[in-house]
């Protein structure tokens, strides 16, 4: 069966475990999350030498696996058998693993790490887990999402952050969210409990200016802004390992692509919704949609796919740096 993060860890803090578990799916921070909670709770520390096994796909296979989990426990009422890394693990073998989920061995907890992708439905091995043991599958979240993520989590972890602060970071760091929270356990380390998360507090323990970021430049352009332009790309061409151009050309096309959605939207009602958009942030969008035309922002699609090619070297013989394409880049765009 399908389950929540919610209630699989509810289920395993009251002893109730399945026989097998498949945790799989694109999102590999919660794969991660509940991984680590099997590996630290369901075995004592005191017997984890004993009844807990660790293994790896890419060094095992599903009948080995099956034989670790038709043991019994030595110390523990049950045995944890691990599998990480379980996508190494050849398709065709996960058939093998129906056979053994018919009379599974009632002491064992058998749990399967499948990250990055998911496990083909149709084999007999995905059809016996569903049958008899548990499924928990996580998607990635999509971009838009997530800053309420990180506005949760920090909820979590008794602190407030504003709404710019968690945008600001999701542009700056991206949907690893692994990596968004380990950043955030910066923050956390740093402040007393029920402490405000603002831009000071980004910049001072994240490292994320939080005057010059793709975030700020994008309302720069927005608005044409010479001066705030050529300051922040300025800065940007200073400190290119900070700011490399390969992660500010894909974040520039998606702010002028959605500026397009937005002029060509009837109803701008609904644009945040069509865009995937904080409302909060909508302002920025509709102040680029009174200040650029349609053939305009062609252009820009234009300019910025020029630019990135002349940033893998096409046309480009060295000579130029990546700052100066970005210099020249932002002058197109806002002239």
């Amino acid at each position: 069966m399908a389950i929540t993060e919610k209630q699989l860890v509810s289920d395993l803090k009251a002893g109730k475990f399945a026989p097998v578990y498949l945790l799989t799916g694109d999102e590999n921070y919660y794969i991660d999350q509940v991984s680590d909670f099997f590996e630290k709770n369901i075995i004592a520390s005191d017997f984890v030498d004993f009844d807990r096994t660790i293994v790896y796909g890419g060094e095992t296979d599903m009948l080995t696996v099956i034989s670790l989990a038709q043991r019994f426990p030595m110390m523990s009422p049950v045995q944890l058998v691990l599998v990480k890394e379980a996508q190494n693990i050849a398709t065709k073998e996960w058939d093998h693993l129906a056979a053994y989920l018919n009379n599974p061995q009632p002491t064992t907890v058998l749990v399967f790490c499948y990250r990055h992708k998911k496990l083909d439905k149709r084999t007999k091995g995905y059809k016996a887990i569903e049958k008899n043991g548990v499924v928990y599958e996580k998607k990635k979240l999509y971009d838009n999402q997530i800053p309420d993520w990180i506005d949760h989590v920090v909820t979590q972890h008794g602190f407030s952050i504003t709404q710019k602060g968690a945008v600001l970071i999701a542009e700056s760091i991206g949907n690893d969210l692994g990596k968004i929270a380990n950043e955030l356990s910066k923050i956390f380390i740093s402040l007393p409990k029920g402490s405000l998360i603002n831009d000071d507090v980004i910049e001072q323990n994240i490292g994320i200016s939080k005057d010059y970021n793709i975030f700020e430049l994008q309302t720069a352009l927005g608005r044409r802004d010479v001066l705030q332009c050529n300051k922040i790309v300025n800065y940007f061409a200073a400190n290119p390992k900070d700011n490399p151009i390969q992660a500010i050309l894909p974040n520039l096309y998606s702010f002028f692509i959605k500026v397009m959605l937005y002029h060509q939207e009837p109803d701008k009602s609904k644009a945040a919704a069509l865009l995937k958009v904080n409302p909060f942030f909508m302002k920025d969008y509709e102040t680029a949609a009174r200040n650029y035309t349609l053939g305009k922002l062609a252009s820009c699609i234009g300019y910025l796919h020029d630019a990135d090619l002349r940033s893998k070297g096409v046309r480009n013989n060295g000579t130029v740096s990546d700052g100066e394409i970005l210099k020249e880049l932002v002058f197109k765009i806002i002239h």
